[in-house]
């Protein structure tokens, strides 16, 4: 028997962002159509306000707990099968909003851009699996065999709980060195500047198990079992924060279309840069095992291992590269654009994601997004 118990409520939250997306979406199209009368008459806009949001999926924010005794019992119905204790602790697409701010003054080609992206997700899990078994005694003949008894025979109860949280902060100077290059309609901007990045992560597991259970032989009709049982219970907090320069070229190739009466463009992007920071990791966890035999409920327990590591709590200064992209399409008038696409950022041995032992993972962080703008000025 099984039963799986998640409180996570994964599909209202994505109605939720759906909803709120629709919305923002709707508003937009009807701001930009009143705009659309006088569109022809308006200068190029110099200030551009963007808000937008993604969804992403995060990798190398941290190990999962892996418990030895797992792979020694591969084939167990109340470990493998359904959730894991290993999926349990797997943590859920990030949702997060971003926003961007680029001022270019009239009759120039620089301009100066702020932008922030910010995005996190979490999940509380519990999961049990469990078996039983009917006890009937020793095989043989009516009055022989003994009452008839239901019990728990195997098992295993997982809770886990986590969360993870991210900010990219940047500011840069661009200039627009597009001279045609993709048409002339076409922009190519090149922007150096600063990146800010933040990263934090937390996990927890308590998971107990008895994946086996055994009866050895019959005394008196009734059996004689052995099984052992499982106990793991861990922390883990991780973060890193870094600063460092930036350069980026971001393209614009019009394709249908006019701004006066809306034009279709497709939108690309590259970034390269370094970080320099501090990572820090916490972790403490607890392991034991105990082995029963005798009659089920009043043999004997016996210790097999009680692992308890040191608790790490450490700290260090590393160097992060930094390389990303993006690419999408925009929908733009003269004074507001819509553009969605699909964007990726990865950052070298950003984070310590060891248990026992220090070892530093890159993070990735891809997925689509979708962003309104709105220009101002003229």
């Amino acid at each position: 028997m099984s039963e799986l118990i998640n409180t996570r409520n994964t599909q209202t939250i994505i109605r939720s962002k759906l909803l709120t997306g629709v919305s923002a979406l709707a508003l937009t199209v009807y701001v930009s159509s009143a705009n659309m009368a006088k569109a022809e008459d308006a200068d190029r806009p110099t200030v551009w306000i963007e808000l937008g949001g993604q969804m992403e999926n995060a990798s190398g924010l941290g190990a999962n707990f892996a418990p030895g005794f797992l792979t020694a019992y591969p084939g167990s119905p109340v470990i493998w099968k359904g959730v894991s204790p290993l999926e349990a602790q797997h943590l859920p697409l990030s949702f997060g909003d971003e926003g961007r701010i680029s001022l270019q003054p009239k009759d120039s080609d620089w301009s100066l851009t702020a932008a922030v992206q910010y995005g996190r997700s979490g999940n509380r899990t519990h999961v049990h699996h469990q078996t039983s078994r009917v006890f009937t005694g020793q095989p043989g003949t009516a009055s022989q065999i003994a009452p008839p008894k239901t019990d728990i025979e195997r098992f295993a109860d997982t809770k886990a709980d986590g969360s993870e949280s991210h900010l990219i902060a940047d500011f840069s100077v661009g200039k627009d060195v597009g001279l045609g290059l993709f048409g002339s309609a076409s922009s190519s901007t090149i922007d150096i500047g600063v990146r800010f990045a933040q990263f934090a992560s937390r996990k927890n597991i308590d998971l107990r198990a008895r994946p086996d259970f055994n009866i050895t032989k019959y005394f008196n009709n009734f059996p004689i079992a052995t099984f052992h049982n499982y106990y793991v219970v861990g922390q883990a907090s991780r973060s890193f924060h870094g600063l460092g320069p930036m350069l980026s070229w971001n393209n614009s190739m019009p394709f249908a279309g006019s701004t006066q009466d809306g034009e279709i463009a497709m939108d690309w992007g590259v970034n390269a840069g370094v970080l320099f920071g501090k990572q820090s990791v916490q972790v403490l966890h607890h392991e034991s095992a105990q082995k029963f035999h005798g009659f089920p409920g009043i043999g004997k327990y016996s210790s097999v291992y009680n692992h308890t590591p040191l608790p790490r709590d450490e700290k260090r200064s590393v160097t992060v590269p930094n390389v990303g992209g993006f690419a999408g399409l925009s929908y733009r008038y003269s004074d507001a654009k819509i553009s969605v696409g699909y964007r990726a950022d990865l950052f070298v041995n950003a984070m310590d994601t060891g248990i026992d032992a220090s070892n530093s993972s890159n993070v990735l962080f891809h997925g689509p997004y979708a962003t309104v703008s709105i220009g101002l000025g003229g």
